[in-house]
């Protein structure tokens, strides 16, 4: 079976760049469709033009689509074909994936968004953390359980920026993730053991209170509050 879905898809790539034109875009059609889209809530799809040759940029790989005609398109690396649609009640312009069984349907699947548009991760990146946070935020009220918010994520995040002697960033990212998950001990403690190594002890004590609020067998919290009540 895996042998027989693998010679499709080959065989499927190389009918579609036989079919591959040469589009000459419109200089208003390359400013509509170029730019941003939003692959989910923390991902995206860049569309530019290089040369007059239809270009994407997707999870750090650079790929030349197949152009099968100045509106659609396929991407062998994720094997699919594409269309430019735009809604006609928002003017919203998507990317819009074509069925194998229904070339005709017309859906809103990737919206294209605003110039300078920045995921949650990429804020997280650059250390704009209210930024960060909103945008996480937003993706926890869709959805409480996303991929995108897991607390050991961020726990890991902070934990190599303590490694690198980055405390700063470190309690960046232990107070974003303490915001998207209050009721958890771990996440007050990490806040709290970045606080303690930037030599922050209230801050360490009142994060660490937390932390055995939440988890009455958190026993470096407790040993750290009693420690620090005999000073």
């Amino acid at each position: 079976m895996k042998s027989k879905t693998l010679l499709s898809l080959t065989l499927l790539t190389f009918f579609v760049f036989g079919c591959s034109k040469n589009i000459e875009y419109s200089e208003q059609f390359k400013k509509d469709t170029a730019g941003n889209y939003l692959y989910n809530p923390d991902d995206i799809i860049e569309i530019y033009y290089k040369n007059d040759k239809l270009q994407m940029n997707w999870r750090g790989g650079e790929f030349q689509p197949v152009a099968l005609s100045e509106n659609e398109f396929f991407v062998a690396d994720m094997y699919s074909k594409f269309r430019f649609v735009q809604h006609p009640e928002t003017k919203k312009r998507y990317l819009s994936t074509i069925p194998e069984n229904n070339e005709d349907s017309i859906t809103y699947d990737y919206v294209k968004v605003s110039k300078g548009y920045k995921t949650p991760s990429k804020h997280l990146e650059e250390g704009n953390y209210q930024k960060a946070l909103a945008g996480f935020l937003e993706i926890k009220k869709e959805d409480s359980t996303s991929v995108f918010i897991e607390e050991r994520d961020f726990n890991r995040i902070g934990y190599k920026h303590l490694r690198n002697n980055e405390i700063e960033k470190a309690i960046g990212v232990f107070n974003l993730n303490a915001e998207l998950h209050p009721k958890s001990s771990n996440a007050y403690d990490s806040l709290a053991e970045a606080y303690l190594l930037n030599n922050d002890s209230l801050q360490a004590y009142n994060n660490y209170k937390k932390a055995l609020s939440l988890n009455t067998h958190n026993e470096r919290a407790r040993n750290f509050l009693n420690n620090f009540k005999d000073q």
